[in-house]
């Protein structure tokens, strides 16, 4: 299958470069032909994408692809830790990740598993800041046994409270075994620190307090579900050996009863930053870290300043590029450095990290990554590096989309951005549209010190870089 991306790839660039059309058998047109529109550019998605709303909001996505045998089966739910907005509620989207495989009435626990292996399924589901996603991959022709079981849970879901309990106490574990990972635990204070408050503020898994209490809250749990699990928040991805006709029809059986819900949560926008914040976590023998997260923009597949971060980080933490140079292989100041913006619904963060080797060398190193995040303002970058970047971005996009379950994987992001995976086309076909003073404009806009909250690990009581 890469193979034939690869030669996909080669094909349309072939045909859009110069060579192509100079070697046009047609010749040049005639002087009085009438002039032609340009032609619009390839979508970036290269597969065939249908869709249909059934009534109650539920929309349903297919995505035929030549994969004998195999469909992927995901429902992407649009509600995440972002949608936890009372106090004393938090890590619940991510409870629910759990007590989804809990069972019904119809299908135990053990009975949808002993479903999976009949069906030569393996299914799991992961939740974040916006979402949650349960996926299925397993025998294309037993596609409506998927539907069958599916349907079941997100409709009927049932769990007494000894169940809920044992599974909030799987969560607390769950919790502090993350929390044992001090790089975990940066992330929390980190987003603590930045967001006073929008629902960012805490991470997916919650806040311990939360967590702690979570076995008290089984009514709350009952409310939580009956709000977003309801076909308005949810979309049903379909990926592999299927038809877009045999996938509605299935909807449409076993999901148009789903009742509609009304529930909207009132997220709080945040406040403009208006200085640096400040987080330590001191420990002797970690190696020293600097985190570095400035505010950033919310997605849109209407503006170029997402893909403009995006090439504009790719650029500066290269392997190739003068500030890896610098700071890794000739001063080796720094293990490793690089960062990335995050595409999320709300606006959130543009995160730099380094592992520094001494940590008496963090103001150093925090001082070369702030000039050449400054540099980027003034000095406008070279053209072809730009080009061969954003081209380099594209095609390791495409040479993912390898099989039911990355495709799938893929449309889920803009999916739960936008509930329109279409929106992944309009995002992509913005890379070409950045240009180097594009680079200038982002990096003014969102690398300024009011915006920034730094994160250290290290050996002293402070991180000494304020």
């Amino acid at each position: 299958m890469k193979h034939a991306m690869q030669r996909l790839l080669l094909a349309t660039c072939l045909l859009a470069s110069p060579l192509a059309q100079a070697q046009n058998p047609a010749g040049p047109a005639a002087p009085d032909a009438p002039a032609t529109q340009p032609a619009a550019p390839a979508p970036a998605f290269p597969y065939p994408m249908q869709q249909k709303q059934l009534a109650n909001g539920l929309n349903v996505v297919t995505v035929p692809f030549d994969s004998p045998g195999l469909a992927s089966f995901f429902l992407v739910v649009r509600a995440g830790s972002r949608d936890e907005v009372e106090p004393g509620h938090t890590g619940f989207a991510h409870f629910f990740e759990h007590v989804m495989f809990r069972g019904t009435e119809k299908y135990s626990k053990e009975k949808y598993n002993n479903v999976l292996k009949s069906i030569g399924a393996s299914a799991n589901a992961n939740t974040s800041l916006d979402r949650t996603v349960y996926h299925m991959t397993g025998n294309a022709t037993m596609l409506e046994k998927m539907f069958e079981v599916e349907a079941d849970r997100f409709q009927f879901l049932k769990y007494p409270e000894h169940e809920f309990k044992a599974e909030a106490g799987a969560v607390k574990g769950e919790y502090t075994k993350n929390s044992a990972s001090l790089y975990s635990q940066l992330n929390e204070k980190v987003a603590d620190a930045a967001f006073d408050k929008h629902t960012y503020e805490h991470t997916t898994m919650g806040f311990f307090k939360d967590i702690v209490d979570m076995p008290n809250q089984y009514q709350y749990s009952l409310t939580f579900f009956d709000r977003f699990y309801r076909p308005e928040y949810t979309t049903l991805l379909v990926v592999g050996d299927v038809k877009a006709e045999e996938v509605n029809k299935l909807a449409d059986k076993y999901f148009a009863s789903w009742k509609r819900g009304s529930y909207t949560p009132a997220i709080q926008p945040e406040p403009a930053q208006t200085a640096p914040r400040y987080v330590h976590i001191q420990n002797p023998n970690f190696p020293p870290l600097l985190s570095l997260s400035y505010k950033g923009p919310a997605f849109s597949d209407q503006s170029k300043d997402l893909p403009a971060l995006d090439v504009l980080t790719t650029m500066l933490f290269a392997e190739n590029s003068p500030l890896y140079q610098q700071l890794v292989v000739k001063e080796q100041k720094v293990r490793f450095v690089g960062g990335s913006p995050n595409m999320t619904r709300d606006p959130y963060l543009t995160t730099i990290r380094a592992s520094v080797v001494k940590a008496e060398d963090m103001p150093y190193v925090k001082e070369q990554i702030t000039k050449a995040l400054d540099d980027l303002k003034t000095k406008p970058i070279d053209a072809k590096r730009l080009a061969d970047t954003k081209s380099a971005l594209k095609y390791s996009f495409l040479m993912s989309l390898d099989s039911p379950d990355q495709i799938a994987n893929s449309l889920s992001e803009f999916i739960w951005l936008t509930g329109n995976p279409e929106s992944l086309n309009r995002y992509y076909a913005l890379y070409d549209q950045v240009t180097p003073a594009d680079i200038q404009t982002v990096a003014k806009k969102y690398f300024v010190p009011a915006g920034l909250t730094v994160g250290t690990i290290g050996p002293g009581a402070t991180g000494g870089v304020q």
